[in-house]
């Protein structure tokens, strides 16, 4: 977890965070150095509070994933996805007005440097098939059945 000020910039799984640092380094130039700060306990509290039942938790974390016009534009858009609910691609790009863009849209997801808080594990392919995210595909199913349990 990487936060400046109290707003979230980059958040992934522990066993995927080698995805971090070049996410990190292609937005900043080089990786900055990581240390734990006193603005990251309510992110961190957050956090936990969601994995442990309360899944809304995590909405009021304020985050700046860097990205091009569009990509924060797919990222802000995942926001609106309520906690249980899935949406596909192509959905995705038509909210964003641009219903042929549903590949452009995954490969935002795929840049998504604050994944769970961004949920990008709520999209899924046009027929319903999990479909690629970063944190691997059980995680994701594991995410969205936590999701649906306490929704």
């Amino acid at each position: 977890m990487v936060a400046d000020g109290g707003t979230l910039i980059a958040l992934e799984f522990g066993d995927v965070e080698h995805r971090l640092m070049p996410m990190l380094r292609a937005r900043f130039g080089s990786a900055p150095p990581l240390e734990p700060v006193d603005d990251m306990t309510e992110i961190a509290a957050a956090i936990r509070t969601y994995f442990a039942g309360d899944i809304r938790a995590i909405d009021g974390i304020l985050t700046d994933g860097g990205g091009t016009e569009f990509q924060q534009s797919a990222w802000a858009a995942l926001r609106t996805i309520p906690p249980g609910e899935v949406r596909t691609y192509g959905e995705m790009a038509a909210l964003l007005g641009r219903p042929n863009a549903a590949r452009a849209v995954g490969s935002a997801n795929a840049l998504n440097p604050v994944s769970l808080v961004v949920p990008c594990h709520r999209l899924v392919g046009s027929n319903g098939a999990l479909t690629g995210y970063g944190g691997g595909i059980e995680r994701k199913r594991w995410l969205l059945a936590h999701e649906r349990r306490w929704a």
